[in-house]
């Protein structure tokens, strides 16, 4: 695998640290680079919630194309230590006095289980593969719709063979794209 790193905006280029062991997957550039060209300029100023962070780096992607808040919730200690340091490595979470990232360490279920503090445009759900993890959450966000920003999108990054329609009462899905052995699917 090639090493990961930052694709576009001011962190251009800089290099990303792995999570130590085998509990994360991380995203190819290849299918970062096309989600972040379906999502384009409006990415700008947003807020993006990052469920099961790993690497950080698709927040990281996020805050340096220029969004203005993201949140990274992990259960592991690792990841949450990588995430920390990806973001001193790109420099993407400093803004003078403006606080753009927040990671914390806990179970993403629990996390959408607390009081809401503010609505996100964008949450990308990629949970490890095989466990069923991204239809639970999907049904917790849909639990809990006011996650989520009345324009906001859904986006979960899961192995195409874990696939099924689901039947949301506050999301629809609209559009999947799929790059090698990952499919992304889009809700709204």
């Amino acid at each position: 695998m090639s090493s990961l790193r930052v694709i576009a905006g001011k962190a251009r280029g800089r290099r990303l640290r792995a999570v130590p062991g085998d509990t994360t997957r991380p995203i190819t550039d290849r299918t970062k680079e096309s989600l972040f060209n379906i999502i384009g300029p409006d990415i700008q100023d947003s807020t993006f919630l990052d469920l099961f962070a790993g690497t950080g780096a698709v927040g990281i992607e996020a805050l340096s194309r220029g969004a203005n808040f993201v949140r990274f919730i992990d259960i592991h200690r690792r990841a949450i230590d990588t995430v920390q340091s990806n973001l001193e490595i790109t420099g993407v979470a400093e803004n003078g006095e403006a606080v753009q990232a927040q990671v914390i360490h806990i179970d993403a279920f629990s996390y959408l289980k607390t009081v809401i503090d503010r609505p996100f445009d964008y949450i990308y759900i990629a949970p490890p593969q095989y466990k069923e993890m991204w239809k639970k959450a999907l049904l917790s966000l849909n639990a809990n719709p006011d996650w989520i920003s009345k324009y906001g999108w859904v986006i979960v990054q899961i192995d195409p063979v874990e696939y099924e329609p689901m039947s949301l009462e506050h999301f629809s899905e609209f559009d999947q794209r799929k790059y090698g052995s990952t499919l992304l699917v889009f809700y709204n």
